[in-house]
């Protein structure tokens, strides 16, 4: 009864909701809240330097959150470049002391609060002057200060921190009349500001709330209501229509959440001053910077010539399509899995192929392109930053096992790693990864060397399918070649153009292309072993495993000779492919760290053929692996060798040292995890159907998430519904994956026309092309044909 409610469910799930309602669902959503977002910000009146410091919260552990955009961390090298040259000044009280000792520490950590309270306090650092000036009173003596830098000999500093009202409350016992004198005092430096601030960053810091149950005697008069009047009365005189000064609201907001915290009830905890410092810092030098996890205060980068000319062929592609109109065609034909080297079973052709299909695919890939430049380049949608919990990663992994298990299938095919077994693991690892970025937990180290291992994984994967293929079928035609380059690289070239990244900026791309290489070279080179060459002969099989020996050595011979590595990758115009910021690190790094995992792929899949060969494996339905003692005894040491690698790394304290130890030992747990999952007849009998569907778009959802799922490349979240967390991830994700698939789709689809499956046709279209035409039109030309 209950797997007959379990089916009835399914059913009725697959009934209402098709991928194609899916996706015109998700256009929606996109045409809805891209209006919404434009609305806001033209309409709203504010933009991110407004939210940065008027608002914000605490994720935890004294991260700061501004509304909307992410706050940069500075580092003491990146404070000191962007203030070099530079002179400013805090002008106020106590208060505005302590804020500035935490800016100036950004600069020099090794500052000690040292020095007389109530007098002027100087720092300088190579070309850098900072200054707290005393202040404590909105009164004459500050008035003149201001009006010698306006109107005096003194030079204007460049930047200029501003407030001061505590001494007031207190000097005159929180009088009424005190207030209005406030109010007086500072009419009359308002229009003294306002000048100042044409040509200097003018902000005026409101005032902090205090903890009234702690406050000396002497303290009592300033109350948390004296403290919102006087806010009140500089943000009413202040803000003048020209709105040229600006106000620092944020750190009032974190102090809102910590001053219970204070030791005296009136001055910040050290972690809650630290903030104010740093929206300074980020309001200040953002806008030179330009870091990129740091979107407040920043605008659009302009575009480069590259994506000009990918904004003009996408629209060119747009408007010959609406020209030629639109007429149905043949139902797209799916291509090889090129990630696991295994053929599909080929499909009923539905018609012939319109020529205007191409144009169909451009123009969809154009519209999404757009939406990917709207979410990571233009100043539209929101972004905010990560912030590790246990319960942001594992909670929403226990969510999608549940819907894992709950699709689970009977296996069309149950033979060791068969085609949904490979699917379905490609897709609960990518999902784990996805989980992993959104949440941010690189942090917590555990995490980071299981993921390091499902990284690996898909890169045996990649060994395993390409090898099995190779051995099995000894197909080295172009047309392959051409096919699982394009297959792995269409999505990567149009990001690089789009988004203005250098194709090294996509790691995973550049790596599995390269292995796919190596491999390739490793069969495809004399002598060419195969696996109906190599039947019943012991010399064959020798030979092949001389050449992964060989294969082994020139790893070996890379991985131990960096300054070597570095010379051959650093090389034009190699080097273009693997540099990132004019680096090859990135790349030596990525390559080193899962270096034997394709070998280890290539070696697994020889060994499991040749058993197969051999007739030494029972993969019928139902039936284990082996005979049932070595069935049993290969089950007992690979879950022991799983949960020895899990404890292992759950142990690891230093991420070096462990990335050090992860090329070795990863393929324990790789092993061990495929003897679980395939030696019991019945786990070989089953698949999980959901997995398996993201199988499918592994890849691109692992370089989509880039810029529509993450933003500011990586480094944070995009926000389309701000102000609630969970509906924001459920409405982004729902986007994000539709838009994975349909790309998934237009690259097969442009796989057919790009790449004839005759070597004429292809040898000519790789190779007869008018030099004197610029490339990217040649590519459209190629794809249109």
């Amino acid at each position: 009864m209950a797997v007959l409610a379990y089916n009835l469910g399914k059913r009725e799930i697959n009934q209402y909701f098709s991928i194609k309602n899916a996706k015109l669902l998700s256009v929606a959503a996109v045409v809805l809240l891209t209006v919404f977002h434009t609305a806001s910000r033209h309409y709203g009146g504010s933009d991110t330097c407004d939210w940065l410091l008027s608002s914000g919260r605490f994720l935890g552990d004294n991260v700061w959150q501004p509304y909307g955009c992410m706050l940069h961390k500075y580092k003491s090298t990146e404070a000191k470049f962007c203030l070099r040259e530079k002179r400013i000044a805090f002008v106020g009280d106590s208060r505005i002391r302590q804020l500035f000792y935490s800016f100036i520490k950004m600069i020099n950590p090794e500052v000690k609060e040292v020095g007389n309270k109530h007098e002027n306090i100087p720092f300088v650092d190579g070309d850098s002057t900072v200054d707290f000036l005393w202040y404590a009173e909105v009164n004459n003596p500050l008035k003149e200060q201001l009006m010698l830098w306006t109107e005096g000999s003194a030079s204007k500093p460049h930047v200029v921190i501003i407030g001061a009202a505590t001494w007031s409350i207190k000097l005159h016992n929180g009088k009424s009349e005190a207030l209005f004198q406030y109010k007086a005092n500072l009419t009359a430096i308002s229009d003294t500001l306002e000048k100042l601030a044409e040509h200097s960053e003018v902000y005026w810091v409101l005032q902090d709330p205090v903890y009234e149950d702690v406050l000396s005697d002497s303290r009592k008069m300033i109350t948390n209501e004296q403290i919102n009047l006087y806010n009140e009365a500089a943000v009413g005189t202040l803000n003048t229509s020209k709105k040229k000064v600006k106000f620092l609201e944020a750190s009032r907001q974190a102090a809102l959440e910590t001053i219970s915290q204070s030791v005296d009830g009136l001055h910040l905890p050290e972690s809650t001053r630290d903030v104010g410092a740093m929206v300074l810092m980020n309001s200040i030098c953002n806008k030179i910077l330009k870091p990129i996890d740091g979107s407040c205060c920043q605008s659009a980068p302009p575009l480069s010539i590259l994506q000009k000319i990918a904004v003009g062929l996408f629209l060119l592609s747009i408007i010959i399509f609406l020209i030629l109109g639109y007429s149905r065609h043949r139902k797209s034909r799916p291509v090889p899995d090129v990630e696991s080297g295994e053929d599909k079973k080929p499909p009923v052709v539905v018609g012939q192929l319109n020529s205007k299909g191409p144009l169909l695919a451009i123009g969809k890939m154009s519209l999404i392109m757009l939406y990917f430049y709207l979410c990571d380049r233009a100043d539209i949608f929101m972004k905010e930053q990560k912030f590790y919990t246990h319960s942001t990663f594992f909670i929403p992994l226990i969510y999608i096992f549940v819907l894992g298990i709950f699709y689970s299938e009977n296996s069309k095919e149950t033979k060791l790693l068969n085609r949904e077994q490979t699917d379905e693991w490609k897709g609960w690892m990518q999902l784990v990864i996805l989980i992993y970025h959104f949440s941010g937990a690189s942090t917590f180290i555990p995490v980071y060397m299981h993921v390091r291992v499902l990284v690996a994984a898909y890169l045996f994967q990649t060994g395993y399918g390409h090898f099995s293929f190779f051995w099995l079928k000894g197909d080295f035609g172009l047309y392959r070649v051409c096919q699982v380059l394009f297959r792995l690289n269409f999505l990567v070239v149009v990001l690089c153009l789009v988004m203005d990244r250098p194709y090294q900026f996509y790691y995973f791309v550049p790596l599995v292309t390269f292995w796919f290489a190596v491999i390739y070279a490793t069969m495809a080179l004399w002598p060419q072993i195969l696996q109906k060459q190599a039947n019943g002969s012991a010399f064959w099989n020798l030979a092949l495993l001389l050449k992964l020996l060989g294969l082994l050595l020139f790893i070996c011979f890379f991985a131990y000779s960096q300054e070597l590595f570095e010379a051959v990758f650093s090389l034009w115009p190699v080097s273009k492919l693997f540099e990132l910021q004019g680096s090859i690190h990135e790349w030596w790094f990525r390559w080193k760290l899962d270096r034997f995992a394709v070998i280890n792929g290539m070696l697994f899949a020889f060994i499991y053929l040749l058993l197969q060969k051999c007739q030494l494996l029972s993969e019928g339905k139902g039936e284990p692996l082996f005979s049932n003692k070595i069935s049993n005894c290969l089950l007992f040491v690979s879950v022991v060798s799983f949960m020895t690698y899990s404890i292992w790394a759950s142990g690891c304290k230093n991420k070096s040292e462990c990335n050090e130890m992860h090329p070795y030992i990863s393929v324990v747990q790789i092993l061990a995890f495929i003897l679980i999952r395939n030696i019991p007849g019945y786990a070989r009998s089953l698949y999980s159907s959901f997995f398996a569907w993201f199988g499918k778009i592994s890849l691109e959802l692992f370089i989509c998430q880039y810029h529509i799922w993450l933003a500011a490349d990586t480094k944070g979240i995009l926000v389309l519904i701000p102000g609630n967390p969970t509906l924001n991830i459920i409405v982004s994700t729902f986007i994000f994956v539709c838009i994975a698939h349909e790309i998934s789709q237009i690259t097969n689809d442009l796989a057919q026309v790009a790449i004839p499956k005759e070597s004429g046709p292809l040898l000519k279209r790789l190779a007869t092309r008018d030099s004197s035409t610029p490339r990217p039109v040649r590519i459209l030309m190629d794809l249109s044909v």
